[in-house]
C-alpha cells in the first residue's frame, strides 16, 4: 500500500472519480491522496490574443472546478499548477515524495501512437510506481 498518491485530473474527462476510487483502494492507512490538475498555458499565436486577465480567470475557473470535483471526498487534497501536463505531473511527484501515481487513460487513437498520450509519458518517465486506469 502507498502513503502518498498523486491522481492527475483532466477536468474535462469523466474518468477522474474512478481514478480517485482506485487511489483509495491502493492507499495505506493515513495515506495522503492529492488530486492534481495541470493548467496548460495557451501556446503559440493563441497566447498573443489573450490578455493576462483572461488567462488568470481560466486558471481560477479550473481551480474552482477541481475543488468542486473533490468536494465531499474526505482525504483528497486538491492542487492546481501551471505547466506542460506530463512533465509537470512527473516533476510534482518527484518534488513531493509521491510513491504512486494513479492516472486515467482513454483508449488510444492513431495520433497517440505517434505522439504518445500523457499517461504513456508519465509511465515512461516517472520515478515511482504508476497505476494506469482505463475505463472501458
Amino acid at each position: 500500500m502507498y502513503k502518498k498518491i498523486l491522481v492527475p485530473m483532466a477536468l474535462d474527462h469523466g474518468i477522474s472519480q474512478h481514478t480517485l476510487q482506485v487511489a483509495r483502494a491502493l492507499s495505506a492507512d493515513g495515506a495522503e491522496i492529492v488530486a492534481l490538475h495541470v493548467y496548460e498555458m495557451p501556446q503559440g499565436s493563441v497566447s498573443a490574443y489573450l490578455d493576462k486577465d483572461t488567462v488568470a480567470e481560466g486558471f481560477r475557473a479550473a481551480g474552482n472546478l477541481l475543488r468542486e470535483k473533490v468536494s465531499g471526498l474526505d482525504g483528497i487534497k486538491p492542487e492546481i499548477t501551471r505547466g506542460h501536463t506530463a512533465r509537470t505531473i512527473i516533476d510534482y511527484a518527484n518534488d513531493n515524495d509521491v510513491d504512486c501515481i494513479v492516472i486515467g487513460s482513454h483508449k488510444p487513437g492513431l495520433s497517440d501512437y505517434f505522439l504518445g498520450s500523457t499517461a504513456s509519458r508519465v509511465v515512461r518517465h516517472a520515478g515511482c510506481a504508476v497505476h494506469v486506469h482505463r475505463r472501458v
